[in-house]
């Protein structure tokens, strides 16, 4: 069952990453979803080449999901034993990182069928979007919670996802403090298991 809620995590956090121009969307966080959702669906199912399909996906994750504030989250409190420079060499790998592990698996998915069921304004900061993947005769129903960012009511951007209660960025994050953990607080093994990912 885990091993399909990551697959599914995969596939929702390539699904809010289709390129159109980002003024598009709607600054509404359900509408946003229910746009970006709509888009994808559009894209997943074009003639274009997987290279095409990923490269304009990989661009729009850049305009539509806090690939930023995720990596801090994701590091932690090592990220405070970090000098400027590496923080910032921190922040590269980890966009490619993001972009290469959700992306790779774009074609898993062709014809997903999402149903956005509301929104619930947690503050000023960030709205949670509720929404179901139907299931199939193959898939069950997945329920999936969406994290929208609104400190800027302009420019509305993906924090996390929730699916089946379990969070893409949590995960992530515990992910990465077992490979610090497991080498003596050593950052830069997270550093070379990066790299080792990206260059495969």
């Amino acid at each position: 069952m885990l091993r399909i809620v990551k697959k599914i995590i995969t596939f929702f956090i390539i699904l809010i990453t289709f390129e159109i121009n980002a003024n598009a969307y709607s600054n509404d966080p359900k509408e946003f979803i229910g746009e970006l959702v709509a888009d994808t669906k559009s894209i997943l199912s074009s003639t274009a080449t997987q290279e095409e399909k990923l490269k304009k996906l990989g661009n729009l994750a850049l305009e539509n999901v806090d690939i930023r504030g995720l990596a801090l989250y994701t590091l932690g409190a090592y990220r405070k034993e970090l000098s400027e420079d590496k923080l910032k060499e921190y922040h590269v790998l980890f966009e490619k990182y993001f972009i290469k592990s959700f992306t790779s698996r774009l074609t898993e998915y062709s014809d997903p069928k999402i149903e956005i069921l509301g929104a619930e304004v947690k503050n000023p900061k960030y709205t949670i979007v509720h929404s179901r993947l139907l299931g199939t005769s193959e898939k069950p129903e997945i329920k999936i919670d969406w994290r929208v960012y609104t400190k800027n009511p302009n420019k509305p951007l993906i924090r996390d996802l929730i699916v089946e209660g379990l969070s893409l960025a949590r995960t992530q994050k515990e992910e990465f403090m077992s490979v610090i953990e497991s080498n003596d607080g050593n950052v830069m093994k997270l550093f070379e298991k990066l790299e080792e990912f990206i260059n495969k």
